[in-house]
Order: structure tokens, then C-alpha cells, then sequence
């Protein structure tokens, strides 16, 4: 997964289309590339959720699936496009960090025509200091199944990050870039979506997560699939 900026010169609406357009039929090249969404950014708020918010000011989450890790490193670093790639994100990118990312599915997501029709939040999570992670990722399984009560949801991903590049193509430590997980959810609406944290069960999952996690940084999205 990349979170993404934008560069400051360029607007809201330019960003997208040349994203959309010029670099995602470049991106969508990349050998052994199994499926690619981009999730350009629409509103930086906290719905429904009383937590303090991580430093990421992103532009979007792009999303691309490999066979495995190997697969991914080959089409990024050393195949034929990856020079290409990269001078393409300089020139309409301020920041490009990269996350590897074990993805679970909590709730199914509806067909494509439904999944259109959706509201899309991804949340960035950084777990408690105290707690390690191994302890994350058990309570974020447990956190699921709260999840999984609460009216509304139409379908929960949690994705897992298992690597880290604050600087693409250059692989670092925890500390330099302290991400443990981010979250994919699915409503109808806005209202349902504060309707969903506002009930019992959504307190409720609220509670649960202030006993393994220190930041919820959220975002609303538009989704759209290039590949």
C-alpha cells in the first residue's frame, strides 16, 4: 500500500485525474500485478470517533496485490518499468510512503455494483506504546469481532503491516515509522457511519480500542479500481 501527497503546486483535481489517468496505466504494467485500486482522499475528519489523531495529512492510499512479497519488490525496484515508475511519482508526488500489509477480511464486501454505491473510510492505527506487536495484532482480531456487531457496517478489512518504507525502496525500523495497521470500512452513508459508532455496539468497539491503540487517523475515499 502507498500513502501519498500530493506536491503542493498541484490542485486537488489535477492530482487525481494524472493519477488516475497518466500514472495508472503506467502502474497497472507492473509485472505480476494481481489487482490495483487508487483511494483518493475527500474529507480528513474523525466521524464518529473520540481519539487523538496521528501527524499523516495524505492525499491517497493506493493498493496493489501481489502473490507475495518477492513479487512485489521485482516489480518496484528492479524490473524493466520500475525507473519509470519511480520518475513518474516525482513528478506529481510530495511523498510516497510504503507500507507491506497481511490483509484480513472481517466482513465480506458486497458485489461491485453495491461496493459503487458506498461510502469508504481507511483509518491509519498506531498501537499503545506499551503494548507490543504481537499484542496488537491479537486484540485488533478481537476488536474485529466488535466490529462485527456494530448496525450499518457494510464490509471491514483490516490490513496487517508487516513492513515499512518511509521513503520507497528504502526499508525501515518501526521507529522511523510507526504504523501497525490500517483499517478499510464500508457504510451506506455518513449518517449511517455516525449512527454505527453512536450505538451501544459501536461504543462499545470505541472502548476496546482505547485499551491497544494510541492514534486513529481517519479518512474518507473514493474508491476506483484500475486494474
Amino acid at each position: 500500500m502507498g500513502l501519498i501527497r500530493k506536491k503542493p503546486e498541484w490542485s486537488a483535481e489535477a492530482f487525481s485525474e494524472y493519477w488516475r489517468g497518466h500514472h495508472g496505466a503506467l502502474a497497472k504494467r507492473a509485472p505480476g500485478l494481481r489487482g490495483y485500486w487508487q483511494n483518493p482522499v475527500t474529507e480528513r475528519l474523525q466521524r464518529g470517533i473520540d481519539f487523538p489523531r496521528g501527524p499523516w495529512d495524505l492525499d491517497g492510499f493506493s493498493q496493489l496485490w501481489f502473490d507475495d512479497v518477492g513479487r512485489a519488490d521485482h516489480a518496484f525496484n528492479d524490473s524493466a518499468l520500475a525507473a519509470d515508475l519511480i520518475a513518474d511519482e516525482s513528478h506529481f508526488l510530495g511523498g510516497l510512503h510504503i507500507v507491506t500489509a497481511e490483509q484480513r477480511v472481517v466482513i465480506d464486501l458486497p458485489e461491485r455494483q453495491s461496493r459503487a454505491r458506498l461510502l469508504k473510510r481507511m483509518s491509519i492505527l498506531k498501537r499503545r506504546p506499551d503494548l507490543g506487536e504481537e499484542d496488537f495484532r491479537r486484540e485488533w482480531k478481537v476488536h474485529g469481532d466488535l466490529v462485527r456487531k456494530m448496525p450499518g457496517v457494510s464490509a471491514y478489512r483490516q490490513n496487517v503491516v508487516i513492513a515499512r518504507e518511509l521513503v520507497k525502496g528504502q526499508p525501515c525500523g518501526y521507529d522511523d515509522f510507526a504504523i501497525d495497521g490500517i483499517v478499510e470500512l464500508w457504510f451506506e452513508d455518513a449518517a449511517t457511519l455516525e449512527a454505527a459508532f453512536g450505538s451501544e455496539a459501536g461504543k462499545e468497539s470505541m472502548d476496546h480500542a482505547k485499551t491497544f491503540l494510541a492514534e486513529i487517523t481517519a479518512f474518507v475515499v473514493a474508491e476506483r479500481q484500475i486494474l
